[in-house]
């Protein structure tokens, strides 16, 4: 990931819906969630949350993919693991010491969910 791709998916995350969405489908897990259950459980008007999750889609954030008639949507987690690894690239100096528990931390938060 470049400096461009790192700012497009943090300028897509850092409105407040877009980041509750993004969240949601996080928890969705693989299975994703249409767009219609996304609206409703943000209590959102669904022309308003389909512009949020183009642009989430546009930074690679999510992705979709039809099911019968609903578009479901997928959190992507290669590219927040991308935008992660690019933030921690040069952590710390390089310090194992300052580095390896962080990363421990970063991973066990993942795994607890």
């Amino acid at each position: 990931m470049d400096i461009k791709a790192a700012l497009e998916v943090l300028a897509a995350l850092a409105q407040d819906t877009r980041l509750q969405v993004f969240r949601q489908l996080v928890r969705a897990g693989p299975a994703g969630q249409a767009a219609g259950e996304i609206s409703t459980g943000l209590a959102a008007r669904q022309n308003t949350m389909s512009s949020h999750l183009k642009q989430l889609q546009s930074a690679g954030l999510v992705t979709r993919r039809r099911s019968g008639r609903h578009i479901i949507y997928t959190a992507n987690y290669g590219r927040v693991t991308e935008l992660i690894r690019f933030l921690m690239e040069d952590c710390c100096a390089g310090a194992a010491e300052v580095r390896g528990p962080l990363a421990d931390e970063l991973l066990g938060s993942v795994k607890r969910g």
